[in-house]
């Protein structure tokens, strides 16, 4: 699997007055996972958005494979069709499933290999069918979402994800919708990818999927990036004294 490498640099963004992220330098290595950790309200989210310009960052660069995305040169934006392509080779889940309620679950993994891929009917059912067995999902293709459990609906949305062979996947809180017995559910076939070595970008509250999966961590705090490194230095031995805080708050409302 090819994998892409993004590299985020001195990176802002402002909603009007309030400056969501304050240069922000984070680089993502091809073939591994990242996850971005913070208290709510941080900027983990609107970084992620950069990263496929689904937010416009106001100054800096995003680039992945040494291209800078949403810009042909700073300050001028690239077209519409040039940004499309781009977004062609990432993937992302949201924390709503966002699945077409009348459409069966391989319906709704095949429907943009038809629209955006161009692929034949009979190619996108059948790459959706290898998607769906994938996520663990081979026995609810012609379930509708109606009948899926909110877990399994997310899966479909990560199938519908991978189906379009991204070299880069981001997700943005893909649990964070779900009941807890569901939670895990996801994590495993996020792990799955993991260990396929799939880029991944991870806005996580999930604290153990952040320390067993990913390569690197990185804490975000009123948009700014505090600090990143391998999940042992920073969900174990962190320097920051805002980190050790936001573990410690972490650590209390999940003990029993």
């Amino acid at each position: 699997m090819q994998a892409s490498q993004v590299e985020i640099r001195k990176v802002n963004k402002f909603y009007g007055p309030f400056q969501a992220l304050k240069n922000v330098d984070l680089t993502i290595p091809p073939g591994k996972v990242t996850c971005l950790i913070g208290p709510s309200g941080s900027g983990k989210s609107t970084l992620l958005r950069c990263i496929n310009f689904l937010e416009e960052y106001d100054a800096g660069e995003v680039r992945i494979d040494g291209q800078l995305i949403g810009y042909d040169a700073p300050g001028r934006k690239m077209s519409g069709r040039k940004l499309r392509e781009m977004r062609r080779s990432i993937g992302m889940v949201f924390q709503q499933f966002n699945l077409w309620p009348h459409m069966t679950a391989l319906e709704n993994v095949a429907e943009g290999l038809i629209r955006v891929r161009g692929l034949s009917k009979r190619d996108a059912q059948a790459r959706a069918e290898d998607a769906l067995r994938k996520v663990g999902l081979g026995d609810k293709m012609a379930n509708h979402p109606s009948r899926l459990s909110g877990g399994q609906q997310q899966r479909v949305a990560i199938a519908r994800a991978i189906a379009m062979e991204p070299r880069l996947m981001l997700f943005d809180e893909p649990t964070s919708a779900l009941d807890p017995e569901l939670v895990g559910e996801v994590l495993t076939v996020m792990k799955t990818l993991a260990a396929e070595g799939m880029t991944m970008v991870v806005v996580t509250h999930e604290m153990g999927f952040a320390a067993h999966v990913a390569d690197q961590v990185a804490f975000m705090d009123a948009g700014e990036l505090i600090a990143a490194g391998d999940p042992a230095s920073i969900l174990h031995q962190p320097q920051d004294a805002r980190i050790q805080s936001f573990l410690r708050t972490y650590h209390e409302r999940n003990s029993f």
